[in-house]
C-alpha cells in the first residue's frame, strides 16, 4: 500500500517514520518533506504543495491513503480537494478547520456550545482594542486572528507589552491578514497540556496525552515559539481529569460542531489550561501538535497504519492503540535568531544514527550535496525513551551532545514540571 504524508515539519517526519513500519506500507511519500526524511532509505520526499497537483499525484501514483500534517493545507481546503475526487484522506475539511485558521471562530463555537475557555473580545480597530487592555489590565493575552505559524500569540505580563502587540498586529501589520483581527483574552493561571484525539465525525481515538514548552528559554522565560521541547505522557492529565476533558471539551466540540452543519474528521488537538477550576480551553488545533508529535509517535506500539485505516472508513470505534509504558521526551534545536528571524544555511554536524530508544526527527532541515542544513527555525527535535521523565530527559541531552550547527539554540529544562511534580512532597 502507498501512503503521502503532507507536510514538511516535524511532525509530517515522525508520522511517515511511524507508517513506515507498517507492514502494509509499500512506500511512503512525504510532500515536499525536508532533509530527515530525503535521509531515510524508506521515506520519498515529493516537490508538490498546490492541492490539486498533490491530488494528480496521489492518482498516477496509485496512492491509498494521504495524512495531512500542517494547518496550512488544511485551511487551503486539500481535504475538499482529495474528497472531491474520491481520494481517502484524513484530515478535517476547511470548514471544519476554521476551528484553527480563525481564533474568533473558535471563540465563539466554544461560547456558544458551552465548552470552558477564557473570556474573550475580537477587535480590528486599534483604538477600541487599546481602551479594552486599559480597562481589564495585565496580564493578559494577545492574538491574531488567523494563522501565524505559532508566532501569533502575546502574553502580556505588563499593558504596555499589550499595547505593543495590538500596534504590531493591527497598526504595522507585521503578520499581515493573520493579525487583522485580534482576541484578547484573559490570562489564565494554571499548568498547560495537550489533548489531541483522533476523530472520524463520530467516534473519537485518544491519543496519548503530552505537554510541551512554548517559551524560548529555561525557566519559561522570554518570547513565545512554536514549541521548544515536549514529553509524554503528561502526569498532569490523571486519569479523572482525562474523563472530564473528553466529557467537557471534546464530545461538546465533535457534537457542536455537527449541530452547526460541519462534520469533524482527522486530528483535534485541545491545548489546555489546567486551573484550579478545571479543564479549560486556550486554543484548537486542527492537526497534531509540533513537537508533541515526536514525542508521541515514539511511544506508538501498534500498526498505525490500521489505526488511519478505520479514521477514513469511519470505524475509530474498532481501533486501539498500544503505547510503550516509557516517557517520550524530545527536545528542539532552534536556528540562530528564532523565533523572530530564523538563520538558513546552517551546516549540521554530528547526526546520530537512529537507535531503539533515539530519534532525531528533522524539521527546517534540507539536504545540499549529501549535507543537512538549516532551513528554518526549529530545526531539530531530539527524542528519547526512558523510564521515567528524568531518565529520557538525560537521554534526549545525552544523544544531542553529538550534534551541532552555528547559532543553535536549545532550553535545557524540558520536562521539569513533571519531574518537579513527581519531586514533590506528597499532599497532608
Amino acid at each position: 500500500m502507498k501512503l503521502l504524508v503532507i507536510g514538511s515539519g516535524g511532525r509530517e517526519h515522525a508520522l511517515a517514520w511511524q507508517l513506515a513500519k507498517s507492514a502494509k506500507a509499500q512506500k511512503v511519500f512525504v510532500a515536499p518533506g525536508n532533509g530527515g526524511t530525503a535521509l531515510n532509505p524508506y521515506l520519498h520526499n515529493v516537490d508538490i504543495t498546490d492541492s490539486a497537483a498533490l491530488a494528480d499525484f496521489v492518482e498516477q501514483e496509485g496512492i491509498a491513503l494521504t495524512v495531512v500534517g500542517p494547518e496550512a493545507p488544511l485551511a487551503a481546503g486539500v481535504v475538499d480537494v482529495f474528497r472531491s475526487r474520491g481520494l481517502k484522506i484524513f484530515g478535517p475539511t476547511k470548514a471544519a478547520a476554521q476551528l484553527e485558521s480563525s481564533k474568533d471562530f473558535a471563540k465563539a463555537f466554544m461560547v456558544r456550545h458551552h465548552i470552558p475557555t477564557a473570556k474573550y473580545q475580537t477587535f480590528t480597530d486599534p483604538a477600541l482594542a487599546h481602551a479594552y487592555i486599559d480597562a481589564e489590565g495585565a496580564p493578559i493575552v494577545v492574538k491574531a486572528d488567523g494563522l501565524a505559524a505559532g508566532k501569533g500569540v502575546v502574553v502580556a505580563t505588563t499593558v504596555q507589552e499589550a499595547h505593543d502587540a495590538i500596534d504590531s498586529m493591527l497598526g504595522d501589520g507585521k503578520l499581515g491578514a493573520a493579525g487583522a483581527r485580534v482576541v484578547i483574552e484573559e490570562f489564565l493561571e494554571g499548568e498547560e497540556a495537550s489533548f489531541i484525539v483522533l476523530c472520524d465525525g463520530r467516534n473519537v481515538l485518544p491519543l496519548a496525552t503530552s505537554q510541551d514548552h512554548k517559551r524560548l528559554k529555561d525557566n519559561d522565560e522570554g518570547p513565545n515559539t512554536g514549541g521548544m521541547g515536549a514529553y509524554s505522557p503528561a502526569p498532569v492529565v490523571t486519569p479523572e481529569l482525562h474523563g472530564r476533558v473528553m466529557r467537557e471539551v471534546i464530545l461538546p466540540t465533535i457534537q457542536g460542531m455537527a449541530k452547526d452543519g460541519i462534520q469533524f474528521t482527522g486530528f483535534l488537538y485541545a491545548g489546555l489550561m489546567i486551573s484550579a477550576q478545571g479543564p479549560k480551553v486556550l486554543e484548537f488545533n486542527c492537526r497534531m501538535g509540533d513537537p508533541e508529535t515526536q514525542p508521541i509517535m515514539m511511544r506508538v506500539k501498534s500498526d498505525l497504519l490500521e489505526v488511519f485505516e478505520h479514521g477514513v472508513a469511519g470505524t475509530l470505534d474498532k481501533a486501539n492503540i498500544d503505547w510503550d509504558r516509557r516517557t517520550a521526551l524530545g527536545v528542539v534545536m532552534a536556528a540562530h535568531n528564532y523565533p523572530d528571524t530564523p538563520r538558513s544555511g546552517d551546516s549540521i554536524h554530528g547526526l546520530p544514527p537512529e537507535q531503539p530508544d533515539a530519534m532525531v526527527f528533522h524539521a527546517g532541515t534540507r539536504l545540499e550535496n549529501g549535507v543537512a542544513k538549516t532551513s528554518g527555525g526549529r530545526v531539530l527535535c531530539v527524542t528519547a525513551l526512558g523510564d521515567s521523565v528524568k531518565l529520557a530527559q538525560q537521554r534526549a541531552y545525552d544523544v544531542m551532545q553529538s550534534i551541532h550547527f552555528d547559532g543553535m539554540q536549545c532550553r535545557r529544562d524540558i520536562g521539569w514540571r513533571a519531574i518537579a511534580r513527581r519531586n514533590a512532597p506528597p499532599e497532608a
